[in-house]
């Protein structure tokens, strides 16, 4: 113990210098001091005393011989201040979480979105851009055949604004395509209203063999543990009917399953008469807000 303090109680070493020397991160070596003698300290007061640690940190970042760790550290920090300002966005549009995740997956539309979500999605695209609420009980009767009979339904509330109107229909246009003549065609023709004319529908289907691979240093894939398999067609039905369907096979038993997306939409073609009956009903047009 002596030794060690003879040898590491040099006032000339920084707090860099000692993070090396246990190999951690400064930082993480700072914050486990003012822990160990404030137990009790909240991160916010945590944060305000870090300045001079941080700056000890990422000193080195700032020699010129290290140009290219600054550009990199630049990108990433570039790329998560982009993902920020993207995220009120997405979740005026019904994404469910508090961040989006800076990755190459949320880039090309794989955000860990729920259900329930990409629903609130493609209703917001069938509604023209509005965003309505989401009404799980249309009326509730109590007492029915007595004095005391009483019905309760919801006010109807208006819709927001989340999207242009043009923009909506334009994407909508690229779902048609997909039962037209994508991925979804066999949904094509399904429905029709009681008079036999066709009803347009549209969707987007999605298939996921989910595994977590080992890979090796020549880019060979060394193992492969099946996670899941997923395949969900979220679609809409005219202008007013619109859902998810997704089918699900979670941990080690989906290696015994092999179906994509075909099967959702098989699924809803079955479904085709009973929906098609439903347009006889006029819609209700929403109230709009913004």
């Amino acid at each position: 113990v002596r030794n060690l303090v003879r040898n590491y109680e040099n006032p000339r070493l920084t707090l860099a210098d000692y993070a090396y020397l246990l190999r951690v991160q400064p930082l993480e070596l700072w914050c486990a001091g003012e822990l160990f003698k404030s137990p009790s300290l909240e991160w916010k007061r945590l944060f305000e005393q870090s300045g001079e640690a941080r700056k000890a940190g990422s000193g080195w970042l700032f020699e010129t011989r290290n140009r290219k760790a600054q550009d990199l550290r630049l990108r990433i920090r570039i790329e998560r201040d982009a993902f920020v300002r993207m995220t009120p966005y997405w979740k005026r549009l019904g994404f469910p979480f508090e961040d989006l995740v800076p990755s190459l997956g949320t880039a090309i539309g794989s955000s860990s979105d729920r259900p329930a979500a990409l629903a609130e999605l493609i209703g917001i695209i069938v509604n023209d851009g509005l965003r309505m609420p989401t009404v799980r009980l249309e009326e509730l009767r109590f007492g029915s055949g007595t004095p005391y009979h009483t019905v309760l339904e919801p006010e109807p509330a208006p819709g927001l604004r989340v999207m242009e109107g043009a923009v909506a229909r334009a994407v909508r246009e690229v779902l048609t395509g997909v039962v037209e003549k994508g991925t979804a065609r066999r949904l094509a023709g399904a429905f029709a209203n009681p008079n036999g004319t066709p009803i347009t529908a549209g969707g987007k289907t999605g298939s996921g063999d989910n595994r977590f691979q080992t890979v090796s240093r020549g880019g060979q894939i060394v193992s492969s543990r099946v996670l899941n398999r997923t395949a969900t067609f979220v679609f809409y039905i005219g202008d007013r009917y619109f859902g998810v369907i997704t089918a699900f096979v979670p941990g080690q038993q989906a290696e015994e399953y092999e179906f994509t997306s075909a099967l959702p939409v098989a699924i809803l073609r079955l479904l085709g008469p009973s929906i098609s009956a439903r347009f006889s009903t006029p819609r209700l047009q929403p109230q709009i807000v913004g």
